[in-house]
């Protein structure tokens, strides 16, 4: 008797359980973020319990190089970061979210609210970021200088790195780069929202 019963308690909780929300975290399901050309998106991740990586992004094993695992740390002073603590950056004003693949990659799909800059042409865009130009290049001692969180495709990929360690040589402060190693691989494994680049 005592079987049937828990049995029966067992089979009534399954459509419960699958009628779970897949949250970003316990108490947040979304995240509204700004976009680059106005409006918003929503932040979600997939609700779909049985979706996978496909193509690319469930691929393991490239040859290295070029696609050699990423340190951490890409550059003294830049800050590591995670899925978490981009959501919050995207929301903040005073920081540019930059995918810094190059742009065909950017147009196939994005984190919403990253603009490109792909990573040959960051320490030419530093103005984007509210240095001014000079004589020299950059002047980036200014008021009012934006942080920037850098990604690009996951932990095996060097151009968001390259992009971090170019922006600082030409003056950009490390203090000022926060780099999301997880990059597109691990936003796309978390089933986060990815749209178009525009």
């Amino acid at each position: 008797m005592f079987k049937v019963v828990f049995t029966a308690l067992m089979l009534s909780a399954v459509p419960a359980l699958a009628q779970d929300a897949v949250n970003i975290t316990r108490d947040i399901a979304s995240v509204t973020v700004p976009l680059p050309g106005g409006g918003s998106a929503e932040v979600s991740r997939n609700q779909d319990t049985t979706h996978r990586l496909e193509g690319d992004w469930a691929l393991t094993s490239r040859p290295c190089p070029s696609f050699c695992i990423q340190p951490m740390i890409p550059a003294p002073g830049v800050t590591p970061i995670g899925e978490l603590e981009l959501l919050d950056l995207l929301q903040d004003p005073q920081v540019v979210v930059a995918d810094g693949r190059i742009r065909s990659q950017f147009a196939e799909g994005t984190i919403p609210g990253a603009v490109s800059i792909p990573y040959l042409e960051a320490a030419d865009r530093l103005d984007v970021l509210g240095c001014e130009v000079d004589f020299d290049g950059f002047d980036c001692a200014v008021e009012g200088l934006k942080k920037v969180a850098l990604f690009c495709n996951g932990p095996w990929c060097g151009q968001s790195p390259t992009a971090a360690r170019r922006m600082i040589e030409a003056g950009f402060p490390a203090e000022n780069i926060y780099y999301y190693r997880g990059g597109m691989q691990m936003w796309r494994l978390f089933g986060l929202t990815v749209v178009p680049g525009t």
